[in-house]
């Protein structure tokens, strides 16, 4: 049974904050295998399941420490029907998958809470296709379609919301927003942007809020940006704008490359840890609605310590 399903905590004043790069910290810091750069099969290993726990109690403690609340993101941004195709792995598999990502966090959230600090937990869905590249395009009813049988299952477990990462076009968010409806499970959707602060297809970031909010009837808890570092898109947040209200969170990449030459590398570019704390501070300074703080691409716990020393103002721990 969910815990705050009913009235989500994150998304409203009090600071949450997140993790950081799960994938590309396993990758290229743990030198794990993420075939498809998928999480989710590590799940069904001893050894896998320890790192994730190990993991995320590594992001909690600084939570703790700073006396936020944390949102506990499940493995499955990759666990959909077609990345699920290219693993072996079929619609039950997948929702095995799903269902038991959320057991764990169930387990973690039972070890890491406390009065102090509320502890999330959320059912994580990826893109269709590609988390930086726009491609052909579903209608909103597709998306609704494609995206029911993961949002379905996470309904189905204790988890209190959904998140949808890396939405890199306003039909697929606004077909997930539907189906979480449907499913009557909390959705937040996060948009991946390029240098220039838009979406991959080109739409402004105002305009795909605007898109979602019509579409699905304003259902979306709340929205975010990620997978964009602060330089690429502080340009088009507008100070005192009503749609920037719906915007609450961030998890941005330390580096400063574009997502086409992201793509190319083969070295990790962690850019500099403090100097994003930094910017995090600057952007909660202008925009206090930023509540839910986490990292993309290349981040990590020295990150996600440099943003909380930046912008909690009850940070115990050294970044």
């Amino acid at each position: 049974m969910s815990k705050y399903r009913n009235n989500l905590p994150n998304g409203k004043d009090r600071l949450f904050l997140i993790d950081s790069g799960m994938e590309t910290t396993f990758v290229f810091n743990d030198g794990i295998d993420l075939p498809a750069f998928a999480a989710y099969p590590l799940i069904a290993e001893a050894r896998g399941r320890q790192r994730i726990r190990d993991y995320y109690r590594q992001h909690a403690s600084i939570a703790a420490d700073a006396g936020t609340g944390f949102i506990l993101e499940s493995v499955g941004w990759r666990a959909n029907r077609d990345w699920g195709a290219q693993l072996g792995h079929d619609a039950d598999a997948l929702a095995s998958f799903n269902r038991e990502s959320i057991r764990l966090l169930e387990d973690l959230r039972s070890e890491l809470e406390m009065p102090a600090m509320q502890v999330v937990i959320s059912g994580c869905v990826g893109p269709r296709g590609d988390g930086y590249v726009a491609g052909s395009a579903m209608s909103v009813a597709e998306a609704r379609s494609y995206h029911a049988d993961q949002i379905l299952t996470y309904a189905n477990t204790s988890a209190d919301q959904v998140t949808a990462m890396t939405m890199t076009n306003a039909e697929e968010a606004a077909g997930i927003a539907l189906a979480a409806r449907l499913a009557n499970i909390p959705v937040a959707i996060s948009f991946t942007l390029e240098t220039d602060g838009r979406l991959p297809t080109g739409q402004s970031l105002k305009d795909a809020i605007a898109f979602v909010e019509d579409r699905s009837g304003r259902t979306p808890a709340y929205y975010m940006i990620n997978c964009a570092h602060p330089d690429h898109f502080t340009h088009v947040l507008e100070p005192g704008a009503e749609w920037m209200q719906r915007l609450k969170g961030l998890r941005a990449n330390a580096s400063r490359m574009s997502h086409e030459e992201l793509e190319s590398s083969t070295e990790l570019d962690a850019g500099n840890p403090l100097e994003l704390g930094q910017l995090y501070g600057g952007i909660r300074k202008r925009f206090p609605n930023f509540t839910v703080l986490g990292g993309c691409c290349g981040t990590d716990v020295r990150h996600i310590g440099a943003i909380a020393g930046a912008c909690c103002p009850h940070h115990v721990r050294a970044a």
